[in-house]
């Protein structure tokens, strides 16, 4: 069994191994990666995205039917490589059709934050596709660190990992913030509001700056609000009450971006 080059495979076949469960850990309780202290990344999408940005696989883990297609770059990423049946593959996964290879990562060390930093602060954002959507949007356009502050959804979560389609290698991801410490940033924090402010299309807006982005239905608190130096709003011709927070978060970032060309 081997993919046409001569690579060290390790087989695994019962579901009570220590590795399994180690897996099964990570794929499906959304923390677990804070204990472990190592990330797993489901599917070639998001593992190609980690290679692309010079990462190395603690281990690759393949299923017996995709092992001999593995693409050698897949292959030879890892120093080990795990082979399991197929029929385990609901085991190792969170998705309703489980992805036939994955890598686990070790977790990246925590960065500092960088108070001068292009940024996007995630206020109590829970949603973990929201997040990943607007770390996507993040990367995007340019803004490369993500200050999540407590109450939001755990960046390194599965769910999360997989909404962000590979744009957590290119951020730097600051977790776990107190409100407080945003005190300290040197770049000027934007608000967006459903009810209040200029129209985002009729200001002009800082660069750097730090977009604050608020929980789903209690918007940003009023904590964080005391400290924008500017508050906007999207003007919606439909007449919508509001939109979506990633929606949103898309919107302001590419207009912070079209300010700057």
């Amino acid at each position: 069994m081997s993919p046409g080059f001569s690579i060290p495979v390790t087989q695994v076949t019962s579901r009570d191994n220590p590795l399994i469960k180690e897996l099964r850990k990570l794929s499906q309780d959304s923390t677990a990666y804070r204990k472990q202290q190592r990330v797993w990344l489901e599917g070639d999408h998001l593992c190609r995205a980690a290679l692309a940005r010079g990462l190395k696989p603690v281990f690759a883990v393949f299923s017996e039917s995709f092992w001999p297609l593995a693409a050698g770059e897949l292959a030879q990423a890892a120093v080990k490589n795990i082979v399991i049946p197929d029929a385990l593959l609901p085991e190792i996964s969170g998705l309703e059709s489980p992805a036939r290879m994955g890598f686990v990562l070790d977790l990246p060390a925590a960065p500092e934050l960088r108070l001068d930093a292009a940024s996007v602060i995630l206020d109590r954002v829970q949603d973990p596709g929201n997040v990943g959507s607007i770390l996507r949007s993040a990367a995007a356009f340019g803004f490369r660190q993500i200050i999540s502050l407590k109450g939001t959804a755990a960046l390194w979560s599965p769910k999360v990992l997989r909404a962000g389609m590979g744009a957590h290698f290119s951020l730097r991801l600051v977790e776990g913030v107190e409100p407080g410490e945003l005190a300290r940033l040197t770049v000027p924090i934007v608000v967006t509001s459903s009810h209040h402010g200029s129209f985002l299309h009729q200001q002009k807006l800082p660069m750097p700056c730090a977009w604050a982005m608020g929980h789903e239905g209690q918007g940003v608190s009023d904590e964080l609000m005391a400290r924008a130096s500017l508050t906007v709003r999207i003007d919606q011709p439909g007449g919508e009450e509001s939109l979506n927070v990633a929606a949103a978060a898309a919107i302001c970032l590419h207009a912070s971006a079209l300010a700057q060309q």
